[in-house]
């Protein structure tokens, strides 16, 4: 076998686990997509949609992870090939985990389902999911595309997904204070803002990687 047929075989190898890594990140968008409006909604049937549709994810991402493993193992990667493997590994793995955030949101929507609303707080729910979820496409885009500007723009971003989480989780805190009645639904909707965080830190996560994979280094600041 040819070097050149043994290059290209790889090449082949590395576009379908990026198309699969591609793959993923969109059905964990629109999972948080989905999960957001089960919430806001308090629909049932979303909500079990989105539960249901973590499987395919956690079956695909498995799938990509194998891929990848076997690549490291057959193909004897160089340096930068092998820091590709291992980006992918912990990208499948923050792609997991958001698809396990948008589940527990769609989960707590049933808890929710009897409660009623809270003034300001769906429109600051819908405002968190919208920004999360648009840090997880820049960050997929960064790492697709090996954006160093793009990457660094979605860490600097996680600072104002922690900021929106302590706004929300004060505005909770003062409605449960105000009412015991409140204390339940209170409580879930904390839990759906801190899952939306949490998808932000994955996205930071990713963005992080492409750093890694670029120059084989994580980013040596802190985060914000």
């Amino acid at each position: 076998m040819s070097d050149k047929h043994i290059v290209s075989g790889f090449d082949r190898d590395i576009m379908a686990i990026e198309t699969s890594v591609a793959q993923i990140g969109a059905m964990a968008r629109d999972a948080l997509e989905d999960a957001t409006q089960a919430c806001l909604l308090r629909d049932k049937e979303i909500a079990l949609r989105v539960q249901d549709g973590d499987r395919a994810l956690d079956t695909l991402e498995t799938q990509t992870r194998m891929a990848a493993i076997k690549l490291l193992a057959l193909r004897a990667p160089s340096a930068v090939d092998l820091r590709f493997v291992l980006t992918v590994l912990e990208v499948c793995a923050h792609l997991e985990r958001c698809g396990d955030y948008a589940k527990n949101i769609a989960k707590r929507s049933l808890a929710l389902g009897p409660h009623g609303h809270f003034t300001g707080t769906d429109r600051a729910l819908l405002r968190m999911s919208d920004a999360v979820n648009q840090m997880l496409a820049d960050a997929l885009a960064a790492y697709l595309d090996r954006d160093t500007d793009k990457a660094r723009a979605v860490i600097d971003a996680d600072l104002e997904t922690d900021q929106r989480y302590n706004s929300l989780f004060r505005g909770l805190l003062t409605y449960m204070m105000e009412d015991p009645r409140n204390i339940t639904a209170g409580m879930h909707l904390h839990f759906v803002a801190k899952n939306l965080e949490r998808i932000g830190d994955r996205a930071t996560g990713i963005a992080e990687q492409m750093f890694y994979l670029n120059t084989g280094e994580m980013p040596d600041d802190d985060r914000p």
